[in-house]
């Protein structure tokens, strides 16, 4: 009888399984639609672009072209006219010549004829002065006609091949790609920053250099962030909770030209951004307080950051722009909370690096030790919780952190014990000499 009871109650229970697992298929099903929605969409936006782009490009193309040949034969008109001219000039030189020579021999025959009407008798003095003038005219004296063989007969060289030529290029010109050679890999959020990476996707195309844009998403221009052969950067200023739309292309082996953009990817932090505390006297900030840059004011001390804002699990990251004179005493590293009154980190309760690459865990010196810094050098933290809860060891502290610090592409590893349970922390820098700059994200 109770099995009986419990055979509707399993039913229900079955069906309700069911259900859920309907829902959930219903959801996933949905997504896939919504995949297949963005693969369709990103077809046909970039198909349209890319229509209207070759439209446009082979317009100027045709406008060019019409300007160049219509150049071209302006300049071909203008030598026929300027040959024309300079040969026919000696052809009407010649022609006013013959023209004067004409008009004296039809003077001369109109004198004549005159002077032979009137015979011998009284018209006697006619003759004479005609005579005396034919004989000052050389009458077989002829001007030279030039041949037709030697006088310019003007024609246009118009070689075909040269429309061969064009039609080989205009066939070559121009290809559509249906992939970028490259494309964004992942995108990586950090505090105020993206550490966005990217990879080839086409074996044959030999890339030299990079180049990485971003935007905000309401923003419409993309502006340059990197260009390099690097395959990832960091991109800082990225304001937290806000979608940025990364893109990326390169440039072949030996190529003026850069390849088609990458399919552009959003990300955004939302980890808020590090900062230094301002107003400390030792120290000038950026404008973004994310910079640091140890001024040549008396006071020394800690510069702290302005909050907690570094959580285990997390990777911290320091560049050090310019280097000043180093010391000893100087830090760079993380701790507990603000003490003030020390002039280091390397104190309890906290961990640090020296510029000369010592390491410090609570104020004590480690026997492995890191390369000194240096310009350019980075310095990163990566603190993962070990053990939480009391553990029955004499070493002086309940809670134990395993912290990585590498620099210069080495790097130490060792467990930090604290008095006290910790999620995040504060970090900060002291120097004790003026010209060093570091960057925090």
């Amino acid at each position: 009888e109770g099995a009986m009871e419990l055979e509707p109650e399993l039913l229900l229970q079955e069906a309700r399984e069911n259900v859920e697992a309907a829902q959930s298929y219903r959801r996933e099903l949905g997504q896939r639609l919504q995949g297949l929605r963005e693969a369709r969409r990103q077809i046909k936006e970039s198909a349209s672009q890319t229509r209207d782009v070759l439209k446009q490009h082979f317009n100027d193309l045709k406008g060019t072209l019409g300007k160049l040949l219509d150049e071209r034969l302006v300049t071909l008109l203008q030598e026929v006219d300027t040959i024309e001219q300079e040969t026919i000039k000696p052809l009407d030189d010649c022609q006013k010549l013959i023209e004067h020579g004409v008009n004296t021999a039809e003077d001369l025959v109109q004198e004549g004829e005159i002077a032979i009407l009137g015979g011998v008798g009284e018209q006697n003095e006619k003759l004479w002065s005609f005579t005396k003038k034919a004989s000052h005219i050389q009458l077989d004296s002829l001007p030279e006609v030039p041949l037709l063989v030697d006088v310019p007969c003007l024609s246009a060289q118009l070689d075909d091949s040269v429309l061969n030529i064009v039609k080989d290029h205009i066939f070559k010109h121009g290809t559509v790609a249906s992939r970028p050679p490259v494309q964004i890999e992942e995108l990586i959020e950090k505090p105020g920053g993206i550490i966005v990476r990217w990879c080839k996707v086409d074996d044959d195309f030999t890339a030299q250099d990079y180049r990485l844009q971003f935007r905000k998403c309401t923003s419409n221009h993309f502006e340059d962030a990197y260009v390099g052969s690097e395959t990832e950067f960091i991109v800082l200023h990225i304001d937290p909770n806000v979608d940025y739309q990364f893109r990326v292309c390169a440039r072949g082996d030996g190529r003026q030209e850069w390849s088609p953009w990458s399919v552009p990817q959003i990300g955004h932090s939302t980890l808020v951004p590090h900062e230094w505390t301002a107003g400390f006297e030792g120290y000038s900030l950026s404008s973004r307080r994310n910079i640091a840059l140890r001024n040549d004011s008396e006071s020394s001390g800690v510069l702290y950051s302005s909050a907690p804002t570094y959580f285990c699990g997390q990777t911290l990251t320091f560049r050090v722009e310019t280097v000043g004179q180093p010391d000893r005493r100087d830090s760079i590293g993380v701790c507990v909370e603000k003490q003030n009154g020390y002039d280091s980190l390397q104190r309890d309760q906290a961990v640090c690096i020296s510029t000369n690459g010592a390491v410090f865990v609570n104020g004590k010196e480690m026997t492995n030790q890191l390369p000194a810094v240096t310009s350019g050098s980075t310095v990163t933290f990566d603190i993962e919780a070990v053990t939480l809860g009391s553990t029955n060891n004499n070493e002086g502290g309940n809670f134990k952190l395993r912290v990585t610090i590498s620099s210069n592409n080495r790097e130490v590893v060792f467990d930090w014990l604290l008095d006290q349970s910790c999620g995040s922390l504060y970090f900060g820098c002291s120097f004790f000499y003026p010209g060093w700059k570091v960057l925090v994200f």
